[in-house]
């Protein structure tokens, strides 16, 4: 990723708000570089949904500096407007319309003129593979389908940045992937995308940065591998042919984990190919060699569990 020379898309500094007696964001500070996909992850009840709409300029924020497309959220929300879309949870397409209908109907909303209008809605419904389906009635269109007009009736007014508010919930994988494949395309055309989602590998599959939010503030940052390397968990799992190889191999590397049925071992490491050499020397020397290995990295699953101290979904 090469470095953009624009100003931050987003930046948010001490982030406040509160409903009631129950503090929902306490102190959020966010800053979303140009042209990036950063993905806000959290469990249930931790504040994503209402920083998105925070952002956005849907609800308004009880205390902090918020600056959207290099406007004030506060003090500039049209011009905030102008410069976004977003995609909520929910596809917001009219069921009675066809696709074709549904961007035409998006484009004069945001005031297109009549040739722009129709020009900007072939662009969308050819990039968005819905050009055999665009007259089609949309309550005829597959979760997939409608996911992907959804996004683009987010891009008629092509937006600096798009809010994804977990833009593939109930899609199955193949459709899924098909919309990570449009918001990189979309990225490389230079839009920024704010993402949140209930899905910890389309954070790791889609995400420059990633914030995570747990009770209403941020307790982690940075890129999906910089985050991974914040806890440890990582090993070499070692299989072995017959119970001598596995007792002499527990004597020689010390603490490990073992299970007896599987003939295996599990030993502590960091995964980097030093670290591998050095173990699989160690058997060499011993005249030990395992049947088969593998190397477990940990994943943003045990970040999210050990950051956040819950198994609930991050949705």
């Amino acid at each position: 990723m090469t470095t953009d020379p624009r100003p931050p898309a987003i930046v948010a500094t001490g982030l406040r708000k509160s409903y009631g007696d129950h503090l929902v964001l306490d102190g959020v500070d966010l800053r979303v570089p140009a042209g990036t996909i950063f993905s806000l992850l959290g469990p249930n009840g931790a504040g994503k949904t209402t920083t998105v709409q925070i952002l956005s300029t849907m609800i308004g924020a009880d205390a902090g500096e918020l600056i959207v497309a290099g406007h004030d959220v506060r003090a500039e929300p049209d011009a905030v407007r102008a410069a976004i879309g977003v995609t909520g949870q929910f596809a917001a397409v009219d069921n009675l319309l066809t696709g074709a209908e549904n961007l035409a109907m998006m484009a004069t909303l945001n005031h297109l003129g009549r040739r722009e209008r129709r020009v900007r809605t072939a662009e969308l419904l050819e990039q968005f593979d819905l050009v055999d389906a665009a007259h089609k009635p949309a309550s005829t269109y597959s979760g997939g389908m409608r996911r992907r007009l959804d996004i683009a009736m987010g891009l008629v007014a092509r937006p600096e940045v798009l809010f994804l508010d977990e833009p593939t919930t109930g899609l199955d994988p193949r459709s899924r992937r098909t919309v990570w494949q449009l918001v990189r395309e979309l990225v490389a055309g230079g839009t920024t995308v704010f993402l949140t989602t209930q899905y910890l590998e389309e954070a790791d599959q889609l995400a420059d940065r990633i914030a995570l939010l747990d009770h209403g503030t941020v307790v982690a940052e940075g890129s999906p591998e910089e985050l991974k390397r914040l806890i440890p968990g990582g090993s070499v799992d070692l299989r072995f042919r017959e119970p001598r190889e596995l007792d002499a191999a527990a004597r020689i590397l010390g603490a490990t984990t073992r299970d007896d049925d599987e003939l295996t071992l599990r030993v502590p490491s960091d995964g980097t190919v030093e670290s591998v050499h050095t173990l699989l020397d160690r058997l060499a020397a011993a005249s030990l060699r395992s049947a088969e290995l593998s190397i477990r990295t940990p994943d943003l699953d045990d970040v999210f569990l050990t950051l956040t101290g819950t198994k609930e979904s991050v949705r």
